[in-house]
C-alpha cells in the first residue's frame, strides 16, 4: 500500500474521533511545550545575564576587604582598614595583565538641589573608574588626574539622580548639588544603564574623585575596594592570580597565611550563573521528559482501544488482500501522526510561552533550533515506539476471527 494512502487512512481514522485524539495528544503537547519553553527560557536567561554582566565589564576584577570576625561572629567589613592606595599603586606598577586600576570608596547620604532631595550613593574613583565599570558620558566631561590629586568637589551624575533632582528638565551641567553639607559641581551626566542582574539601579549613582569622598566625606585614609580591568577576557584568570600575589606581598603575608582580602572576577560570576542556569534547565527538562513518557503511554493505550474497536475492519482488509505489514504500517502511521501533531502544537505553545517570559523579564528571545529539531524527531520516535505493540497486535489478528468479532 502506498504511503500516501496510509497517511490518508490514518488521518481519516483520527478525524472520526477528534476529541479522543486531542485528549490523547495532551501528554505530548505538555511534554514538548515544557521542554521547548524550558530550554528557550534557560538560554534567554543566560543570554540576558551575559549581556548584563558584559555591560559591567566581563574583564573587570574586584579586590574587596575580608569581613571581620569577633567571637566567631561575622560583623562585616566596615571597620576593616587593610587596603590602601599604595596597593593600587603597586598593582598599577607591577601587574602585566592589567590595563587600568582604580581605588574605590563609597558612602550613602542625602543629595540636595534647591528644594529637591534624593537619597543616593556617591562612588569615589580615579579618572579610569568610568572605563573600568563601563559607564559612558552622555554629556559633559570626566574629572581629571588633577581633580583627583586636589580632591576637587566635582561629580558625574546618573540618570536616576538627574530625574529626581532636576525633574523639570533643567540641564544639570554646571549646577551645584550638595551631598550632606559638601557642595559638588556637576561636570558630567552618565548615560543610562538600567538595572543589573541583582535588580539594583545602576543609574542611581554619583561618581566623584576618590580623594574627595575619602577626605571630605568619610575622613578615612584607607579604601573600600580596588577595581581593575584585565587586558582581555582571556587573561582575566592570570590577572586575578597576579593581583593576588601583589596584594600578598604588599600586605606582607607569609606562605600559608590566609589572605586579608578577596579577589573576584566578573568572568567567575558569569561562569557561576551559567552553571546554575544550565543545571536548572537540565532538571526542568528532565521533569518535562516525564510528561513525554506519560503521553507515549497514553498513545499506546488509545491505540489498543482503536485496534479493539476496528477488529472487524482489520479482518475485512485482510480478507481483500491486505498484508500483515500493511495493517502494521496503518496503525503505526496513526500513532506517529498523533504524536507529531501533538509535538507541533507543543512546539508552538512552548515557543509562545518562552517569548512571553522573555518579553516580561526583558531578556533576548532565543530559539534553540537543535532542541526544536530534536523534539520533532522525539515525537516521531515516541509515536513509533509506543504504537508498535498495538500495531503488531492488529497485524497478527486472524482474519476469520476478526470478521466474526462483534
Amino acid at each position: 500500500m502506498k504511503i500516501r494512502n496510509l497517511i490518508l487512512i490514518a488521518w481519516t481514522a483520527l478525524m472520526r474521533n477528534k476529541t479522543r485524539a486531542l485528549l490523547t495528544m495532551l501528554g505530548i503537547i505538555i511534554g514538548i511545550s515544557s521542554v521547548i519553553a524550558m530550554v528557550s527560557i534557560g538560554e534567554s536567561s543566560t543570554r540576558g545575564i551575559n549581556n548584563e554582566i558584559s555591560s559591567m565589564g566581563t574583564n573587570m576584577i574586584m579586590v574587596i576587604r575580608n569581613t571581620e570576625q569577633q567571637g566567631g561572629v561575622n560583623i562585616g567589613s566596615e571597620n576593616v582598614q587593610t587596603m590602601k592606595v599604595s596597593d593600587v599603586e603597586a598593582i598599577s606598577k607591577e601587574a602585566r595583565y592589567i590595563s587600568m586600576v582604580t581605588p574605590s570608596v563609597a558612602t550613602t547620604g542625602q543629595l540636595v538641589y534647591g528644594s529637591k532631595n534624593w537619597p543616593g550613593t556617591i562612588q569615589g574613583g580615579n579618572e579610569d573608574y568610568l572605563n573600568i565599570s563601563k559607564y559612558t558620558l552622555a554629556s559633559g566631561s570626566n574629572f581629571t588626574p588633577i581633580d583627583v590629586r586636589n580632591a576637587a568637589k566635582v561629580c558625574l551624575v546618573g540618570q536616576t539622580v538627574v530625574s529626581n533632582l532636576f525633574p523639570e528638565g533643567e540641564n544639570p551641567l554646571g549646577k551645584i548639588i550638595r551631598f550632606g553639607k559638601i557642595p559638588f559641581k556637576v561636570i558630567g551626566i552618565l548615560e543610562g544603564k538600567g538595572k543589573n542582574v541583582m535588580g539594583n539601579d545602576q543609574d542611581d549613582i554619583v561618581i566623584a574623585p576618590y580623594t574627595t569622598v575619602q577626605r571630605r566625606l568619610l575622613s578615612i585614609n584607607f579604601i573600600h575596594m580596588i577595581m581593575a580591568s584585565a587586558l582581555s577576557e582571556e587573561v582575566t584568570s592570570l590577572a586575578s592570580s597576579e593581583i593576588e600575589l601583589i596584594m600578598r606581598k604588599q600586605h606582607k603575608l607569609r606562605p600559608g597565611q590566609e589572605n586579608d582580602f578577596q579577589v573576584h572576577a566578573q568572568q567567575q560570576l558569569l561562569d557561576m550563573m551559567g552553571s546554575i542556569t544550565s543545571m536548572l534547565t537540565i532538571l526542568l527538562v528532565a521533569v518535562a521528559g516525564i510528561s513525554l513518557v506519560v503521553g507515549g503511554i497514553g498513545i499506546m493505550n488509545i491505540m489498543y482501544v482503536t485496534v479493539t474497536e476496528r477488529t472487524r475492519e482489520i479482518g475485512l482488509r485482510r480478507s481483500v488482500g491486505a498484508k500483515n505489514k500493511d495493517i502494521l504500517k496503518q496503525f503505526l502511521y496513526e500513532s506517529t501522526i498523533l504524536s507529531l501533531i501533538g509535538g507541533i502544537i507543543g512546539m508552538i505553545l512552548g515557543l509562545s510561552l518562552a517569548y512571553l517570559v522573555a518579553a516580561l523579564l526583558n531578556w533576548p528571545f532565543v530559539v534553540s533550533v537543535p532542541t526544536v529539531c530534536i523534539s520533532f524527531i522525539v515525537c516521531a520516535a515516541i509515536g513509533m515506539f509506543f504504537g508498535w505493540y498495538p500495531a503488531k497486535k492488529a497485524a497478527s489478528l486472524d482474519p476469520i476471527i476478526a470478521l466474526r468479532y462483534e
